[in-house]
Parts: C-alpha cells; structure tokens; sequence
C-alpha cells in the first residue's frame, strides 16, 4: 500500500515489508518515510487544519457516521488485515472491527457535546459588570502514535476524538502493522473529510517518530506503547499536550468466596487472548492460600482446551506472536522464572513465533516475569495469606493500568477499589475489559491522560477565557 500524505496517496523508492507473523510470508510493503516527509505531512496538517475549523459540529458528525457506514461495508476484509498482519486469531480481529465501529460512532455523537461554560464572574468583588464564559477548541495538530497489537481500533482511538474536535491528524502506524491504519485512513478520506486533515506517514519509527514528536506544528501527542518509548517521547517533546497509554503487568487476585470455575476462564480469556499481547492482559494472579491448589487443579484444563494455530482459521484461540524475537523473549523468561524456583504446570512451548499458553505456578514478586510487562502468553500464580497481602502484591509494580479481583464479599470489593492502585478495577471481571466510551487511562508508570472518546477530546481541546465588559 501507498502512504497518505498531503491529500494523495504517495510511494517512495525505499520501501519496508510486511509479514504474516504466522508463516513469515509477505503481505504487502509500505513506503520508509523520511522527516522530509514528516516537515510535508505538518505543512499539509496545518492547510487540512483551517479547512477543519470550517466544518461545524454537525459536519464532522455527519463525517465520522459516513466513516462508521464505510467501515461496516467494509469490515471483513479489515478483519483479516488485522488478522494476517498482526497475528490475532479472526474472531478476535472481527471483534476488533466491533469495536472500532463504537469508538467512531461514540466520537461522532461527541462532536455535537464541545459544551461551553459560563463562568459567574460577578462571583467575585468588583465583577458585578463582567460577563464571562469558556470556549472549547481544537489544538491544531494531533500525533497519533499507534501501536501493533490493535491496529485498527486504537488507531480508531485516536483519529476519532481528534477529528471530532476539529483538528487535523497525522498518524504514524506501527511499522509491524501499518496496512490496518491504511485502511482507516482510507475510509476516512473516501467519507469525505478534508483531504489534508489526514496524514499516515509510514516507515521506521527510529527514522521519524522523533521527527514528528519534535516538530514545533504539532500541538498533541497521543501514544500507546511500552514505558520505555513514552518516557522517550516525553522528553522530545518538549512543550506539547501528551496523553500516554503505557505498559502494565495486571493482577487479578482470588479471594475464598470467589467462584473457581469462573475465575479460570476470566484468567484464560484476559490472560491469552491476541497471545497475551494486550496491555490489560491478566500477567499476575494472587490467589488466597486457601484455594490456592484447587484454583491451579482448574485453571490447567482450561488454559490446556485452547486450539492453537493459523489465527485465519476459526476455531483457533492462540496464534503467533507478532514478532518471533518476542516470542523467543517470552520463551527465556519463563525458563528464567523456572530456574529461580517456579513450576511450569502447562505451556511455554516455542516453535517460531507461537508460544504455547502457558501457567507459572509459585512465581516469585522479584521474578521478571512478575516485575516487567511480559506481553505474551503466559500466567503467574502466586500465594496470598490474605486480602490485605494480596493487596500488597498487587501494588509491588511500577504499572498501575488494570487490576481485577474475583469476591462475594462487598467489603472486600471496596477494599480492592480503595486501595489498589490501579487506573481501571474490576469486580468479578478479568483485567482485560474495556468498554470503548469509558475513560481509560493508568496510573505511575503505566501513563497519563485519559482515552474513550468524550475524555480525549477533553485532552485535544483547549479552553478559551472570554469576558465581556459591560
């Protein structure tokens, strides 16, 4: 596929491939963008951001729900894009097509909800002649920094919000998965946006990431990725809005009175889903001494049940890892974990990039595999003497992103949202749920910012003061 750059669609002489993850073989190629691309992509921005700010509320509604028609026809084929580029098995890549279905429609009903405020100046002494009220605006130019793991929906994620606020966009795809962010572009230029409110500028991220994090015509940064990377861009950027969606390593803790069977498969489900490569996957299960063996005698035979294999292929539940170093990455790890002590009760099977599902009994907090964010298909377990331990357990992380316990007890769930530190609690959910209007967002080092669609374009807005002198 071509790049989406100045209002057309442009190839260059260098090009970048892109591989199925499940059997090596080439997709497609994408143009290597350079930064005199990214130095064009803002001087379009910057023309496609004054035709924005002509469009009402209504227009980028209207817009944004001809966008959701197109991608509705269209949702098959970005289905097994998902599928074929990323790895993610094609139930989980139909889902993902759902879902960014919402994130857009949501985006378009916020459009018409930039409420202003008016602001009761004669509040205050000397004001009784003043009138004062707030606007909100666009901040101009929004970097969206995608990841590979949900190339469509949390690339949906951003461009949605930003073009329901008025701004213009310049997208950077992940260079593992860029066809996915293609395609939406695609879809968002065939609705009927202004052809240069949209960049998506492909290529390395090494090459051009600091290129367009940097440029002083970008107003907003929004990213999903690891810690490392964000830390990164937030120093580059200097004095720019960021939002940052970082990494995690999400506990699920199990108390007594919780139900076995249906905590194993909230594990499974939040644990292995896309092979653990999901931000919120369950990564760290705490579960109460008591019921410590009989939650592990459940847990096997569930994780075990899951088909392995093409991710094309329908009944399939794991597939490959994005990437075979990762895989290879994940490998190592467990092995680490099982020399320092811990059981491998199922799993950890490499062949290429798919790693078997796998279950690490008696894990240790100081094990890599508890401490750092794995991103791959493998579980810990550990022992908890009790709720407040399990607590304990819980927040001995640097990430603070998702976090689950499974109780009847009201007391204990309350306790749990009081006091784990985490910026999305679950109660008698895995940690992996997200529903796509809600605010989303972790604490310490797993970011800043908050996404679903009302509070990004919270973040790429700003308020204006205006008073009126009577």
């Amino acid at each position: 596929m071509k790049m989406y750059l100045g209002g057309q669609w442009v190839s260059r002489d260098s090009v970048q491939e892109v591989f199925n993850p499940f059997d090596g073989s080439v997709l497609d190629t994408v143009p290597k963008g350079s930064t005199n691309d990214v130095e064009d992509g803002v001087k379009s921005a910057e023309r496609g951001f004054i035709e924005m700010k002509k469009l009402t509320a209504f227009d980028r509604y209207t817009l944004l729900m001809k966008a959701v028609g197109l991608i509705e026809e269209r949702k098959e084929d970005l289905a097994k894009t998902i599928t074929l580029e990323e790895g993610k098995v094609i139930s989980e890549g139909r889902l993902e097509v759902e879902r960014c279905i919402q994130t857009i429609t949501t985006s378009a009903e916020e459009a018409k909800r930039l409420n202003a405020e008016v602001i009761p100046l004669d509040a205050a002494p000397g004001n009784a002649t003043k009138f004062g009220f707030t606007l909100r605006v666009p901040v101009g130019i929004v970097a969206a920094i995608t990841p590979f793991n949900f190339p469509l929906n949390l690339v949906a994620h951003k461009i949605g919000p930003a073009l329901a606020a008025g701004n213009s966009v310049i997208i950077k795809p992940a260079s593992d998965t860029p066809l996915s962010a293609l395609k939406l572009t695609e879809v968002m230029v065939d609705a009927g946006f202004p052809p240069e409110s949209l960049q998506c500028i492909t290529g390395s991220g090494g090459t051009i990431g600091d290129a367009i994090v940097s440029h002083p015509g970008i107003r907003k940064v929004t990213f999903t990725g690891s810690q490392e990377v964000g830390e990164h861009i937030c120093r580059t950027a200097g004095l720019k809005k960021v939002t940052m969606e970082l990494g995690s390593n999400s506990p699920l803790i199990v108390l007594p009175d919780a139900d076995l069977q249906k905590v194993a498969e909230a594990t499974t489900q939040s644990g292995f889903s896309n092979a653990g490569q999901v931000c919120i996957s369950t990564q760290r299960v705490i579960v109460d001494q008591s019921v410590y063996s009989d939650y592990l005698d459940v847990l096997v035979p569930v994780v075990e049940s899951l088909k392995i294999g093409n991710p094309i292929e329908d009944p399939v539940k794991i597939g490959p890892m994005v990437r075979e170093s990762d895989a290879e990455r994940v490998s190592d790890w467990i092995g680490e974990a099982v020399s320092d002590g811990a059981r491998l009760l199922t799993g950890g099977d490499r062949d290429r990039s798919i790693v078997t599902p796998a279950v690490i009994a008696d894990a240790k907090p100081d094990m890599k595999v508890c401490r750092e964010e794995l991103f791959g298909p493998a579980v810990t377990v550990t022992p908890a003497s009790d709720i407040d331990q399990a607590i304990e357990l819980a927040n001995d992380s640097r990430f603070g992103l998702s976090a689950a316990v499974f109780t009847e007890n009201i007391n204990n769930a309350l306790k749990f949202a009081l006091e784990v530190d985490s910026g999305n609690l679950n109660i008698n959910s895995g940690t992996q749920f997200r529903a796509d209007l809600m605010p989303y967002g972790g604490l310490k080092d797993s970011g800043m910012g908050k996404e679903g669609p009302k509070y990004a374009i919270e973040e790429m807005t700003e308020l204006k003061m205006v008073v009126i002198h009577r």
